[in-house]
């Protein structure tokens, strides 16, 4: 409190107070009543027929049959004949990468062509039904302020948990490895002891990461690095993890390898992003130590079919090949073994807006479709540690997709969404043309 104020008397400044207009202005509660066909319960894989939602500044208060008692002057909303299902949560994303821009083309941009492109991306995605997003890996603390516009409502997007910067080993994959020494391009944020690795954490929180990445392995879409080579320690691993879980955050671990996705588990990774080379060895431990696999299993088939024509450098594609397929079984066996699992795409390796196309690739890989959508609802937010999004409940964010057709029957029908809803109101009703 300024000194000025510090002087005046308690009663005068509780007059000040109460005559200002922000307190005169009481807030009046939102009410919003929503109506479907039927709503998924995402924990049960059942229907409730004729749901009625209760929402109350944003969050769901109730959820009846249709024609239950509502609050005098609630909106309504009906979505009559649609299938309501929780906002999709994406687990892996890059809001500020665009895959027309591949190997040396972005270089004609200036750095803050890429925050702008953020925000048409963030629209995208909601617009796509993900309503919640995890940023794993951004530049220039892009994700930062893209989040911070979303929640003051400047433009939007869905919810962003931010990783502002990831960060590895020096000359690994989440290093700058396109450039010669004479250019002297590198991450700010390398860390090469477990110390070094235990102050970036403490740094990334303190101006705005909400989960910490790490890249255990190299990785395809960099240069100079294979993906199953692993390229930091455990004891560095371990720091991070320790250091994240000390200050409340959760921490994923970009990990293709089969050494660096164990190491990773046995560090104490919350998520191992991509687990392409996971033995079986991996798939236990993860099971035995709770860890979730998220594994980009759709990208593959945009990276390939449009990749060389959009500059990307044929080492890159040659990784992507050698990879894909061995991922893909390796998920399949992975969720035959009972592995935890969470939607994550790599959005920004392909385009942003198409992230519900990896639903029906998970189904064909042995996932049912329910088990699909629950990785993308229920599972990823058990994951990110939140019990206010992923499942229409009381007391969670009213973020939903209202949807035509059977979601159970052909997991498709989330490619094309109609009706988006966050926080109780309508961002998109294609039904209207809006």
């Amino acid at each position: 409190m300024p000194n000025a104020f510090r002087r005046l008397p308690r009663t005068l400044l509780l007059a000040l107070v109460l005559a200002s207009p922000a307190a005169a202005a009481q807030p009046v509660a939102d009410t919003v009543v929503i109506t479907a066909a039927r709503l998924l319960d995402v924990r049960s894989g059942r229907y409730v027929e004729q749901p009625q939602l209760l929402v109350r500044d944003g969050r769901v208060v109730s959820i009846e049959r249709a024609g239950a008692p509502v609050p005098d002057g609630a909106r309504r909303v009906d979505l009559a004949g649609l299938t309501l299902v929780p906002g999709l949560i994406d687990m892996h994303t890059h809001l500020d990468s665009d895959p027309s821009y591949g190997g040396y083309t972005g270089l004609q941009f200036s750095d803050r062509f890429w925050s702008m492109l953020a925000v048409k991306h963030a629209e995208r995605t909601l617009m796509a039904g993900f309503t919640t997003v995890r940023n794993v890996g951004s530049d220039a603390w892009n994700d930062v302020g893209l989040r911070e516009a979303i929640d003051e409502g400047k433009v939007p997007g869905p919810r962003v948990v931010s990783a502002a910067y990831s960060f590895g080993a020096t000359g690994g994959h989440c290093d700058s490895t396109y450039f010669p020494p004479s250019m002297a391009q590198k991450s700010p944020y390398n860390a090469d002891s477990p110390e070094e690795a235990r102050k970036v954490v403490r740094e990334l929180r303190k101006y705005g990461a909400r989960v910490i990445k790490v890249c255990a392995t190299g990785g395809v879409f960099s240069r100079n690095t294979e993906p199953g080579q692993q390229q930091m320690s455990l004891a560095e691993m371990q720091a991070v993890a320790d250091e994240a879980h000390q200050w409340g955050l959760k921490v994923a671990a970009h990990a293709h390898g089969a050494a660096g996705i164990k190491d990773a588990i046995r560090a104490g990774i919350d998520t191992i992003e991509h687990a392409s080379l996971i033995d079986d060895e991996g798939i236990r431990l993860a099971k035995q130590r709770g860890a979730w696999l998220s594994m980009d299993i759709y990208n593959t088939e945009y990276t390939q079919a449009e990749g060389k024509k959009n500059g990307v450098l044929e080492d890159n594609l040659r990784k992507d090949r050698e990879i894909a397929d061995l991922q893909r079984e390796n998920f399949r066996r992975a969720h035959a073994a009972g592995a935890k699992m969470v939607y994550g795409t790599d959005a920004g390796i392909y385009p942003h807006g198409d992230n519900a196309r990896q639903l029906a690739v998970m189904v064909r890989y042995g996932m049912s479709p329910l088990q699909a959508i629950q990785s993308a609802t229920l599972n990823a937010s058990q994951a990110l540690g939140r019990d206010d999004v992923g499942v229409l409940e009381a007391g969670r964010w009213a973020d939903l997709v209202a949807v035509a057709g059977d979601p159970l029957a052909d997991v498709r029908v989330l490619e094309t969404v109609p009706v988006v809803i966050k926080g109780g109101a309508v961002v998109k009703d294609a039904r209207t043309g809006d």
